[in-house]
């Protein structure tokens, strides 16, 4: 019976050693074996709250060899200014450090922070009717002081400064508070028009302040202003990017989608729906198009 055993373990361990060998003997094969070059696909879409979802995609691209393009997908109206510039800035090291072109394709709408983050694309698609442009910064509060007063609400607030609750929506905003906002809404702004000018540099058909008011766009002209290149669908953004590339024939294309969490697998969908609110949504300045 002690021999069975023995023998038993031996062969065991004799399977585990082989089946560590050729796990090993498989990863370093696919190092070596010639991979089929490809264009990976992000989509960004709905409002730009955070960038840790798309820019860890984009790594992806930037470490995988066999991805020799991008196509950048956007269907979004804008977002966070924080969040907008973390993947701009990540599109350009992709484009720049990584010599992998970028191309976008722009959706319904792909307007200011949505604009923001296509500006370091080789080359920019939109429909006709694609919405674009809103170069412009907004800060948003809410005055919901008569409200309280009729329902007998009254907020204190201690601060250290007399700036720490500007947006405080208990009360009304003084001139100087107005004032320092406008200020530093002028600052992003100009941030935001230094990478329009940077960018879309010859190609900018006119003067970055004619455009710079928050002002919208078609596609058809955007085109005509130079804010886009071509106008065309995702496919032919595909293609462009395949050509850019160099990859001969139909380009395989590789869809970059966000890992699922494990509630969600077991559960099939998230815990997101049983919350009444966006808990991701955070008060600040914010590229952003509003309707």
């Amino acid at each position: 019976m002690q021999l069975v055993k023995k023998i038993f373990c031996w062969i065991a361990g004799l399977f585990f050693v082989g089946f560590v060998v050729l796990m090993g003997l498989a990863a370093w094969l696919k190092t070596k074996l010639p991979t089929t070059p490809k264009v990976a696909l992000i989509k960004v879409e709905g409002v730009i709250n955070s960038s840790d979802d798309i820019l860890k995609k984009l790594k992806k691209v930037e470490e995988d060899k066999s991805i020799k393009a991008l196509v950048l997908r956007v269907n979004s109206p804008g977002g966070a200014v924080g969040a907008s510039q973390e993947i701009y800035e990540e599109l350009l090291k992709v484009k720049n450090e990584y010599k992998k072109p970028v191309v976008v394709s722009m959706g319904n709408v792909a307007a200011s922070g949505g604009l923001y983050i296509s500006l370091p694309a080789n080359v920019i698609f939109a429909e006709g009717g694609t919405i674009t442009g809103s170069i412009g910064v907004i800060i948003q509060k809410l005055d919901i002081q008569k409200l309280a007063d009729k329902i007998g609400v009254k907020m204190e607030v201690v601060k250290t400064g007399k700036f720490k609750d500007i947006l405080n929506p208990f009360r009304e905003m003084t001139d100087e508070e107005r004032k320092y906002l406008l200020e530093l809404e002028k600052n992003v702004l100009n941030q935001f028009k230094e990478a329009v000018v940077k960018n879309r540099d010859k190609k900018l058909k006119v003067k970055i302040d004619e455009i710079a008011d928050g002002r919208i766009f078609s596609g058809q002209q955007a085109l005509q202003i130079g804010l886009i290149d071509k106008i065309g669908n995702l496919e032919d953004a595909i293609n462009e990017a395949a050509k850019l590339a160099g990859i001969k024939g139909k380009p395989v294309v590789v869809e970059l989608k966000k890992e699922q969490p494990l509630v969600k697998k077991l559960l099939g969908s998230d815990l997101k729906g049983f919350v009444p609110f966006d808990t991701s949504t955070t008060f600040g300045l914010y590229y952003l198009m509003t309707y």
